[in-house]
């Protein structure tokens, strides 16, 4: 009987001991097996340009003009975001902008107000 844990990334219950470390054959993921007790829900820390956490409904600005893609639009240095929603992806912060809409913005191209 397999008496290791789930694999924290994808849920497999084929995971295996090597050594000090648990592996999963699925997705190939490694954590430590001291870690195994702890709850693994990684939470992802978004920053932004100057190393200040962001969370969701936070104010940020625009510290570089940013050309909107397929658009002519510009979104202009100093251009104030509310209430940002933080996601996951290459694009970290989804939010709207007014005069452009829903866009998806990367947290290096902002600072927290």
């Amino acid at each position: 009987m397999n008496d290791l844990p789930n694999c924290p990334k994808c849920g497999s219950e084929y995971t295996y001991n090597d050594g000090t470390m648990n592996i999963c054959p699925d997705c190939a993921h490694e954590w430590s097996a001291d870690a195994a007790g702890d709850s693994e829900e990684e939470t992802k820390v978004v920053k932004d340009a100057n190393g200040n956490l962001l969370q969701d409904g936070d104010t940020v600005t625009v510290i570089k003009d940013l050309k909107v893609k397929g658009s002519s639009l510009i979104v202009k240095v100093g251009t104030r975001v509310k209430n940002i929603r933080l996601v996951d992806g290459d694009h970290d912060i989804d939010c709207k902008i007014d005069g452009i809409g829903a866009m998806k913005l990367k947290s290096e191209f902002v600072k927290k107000v």
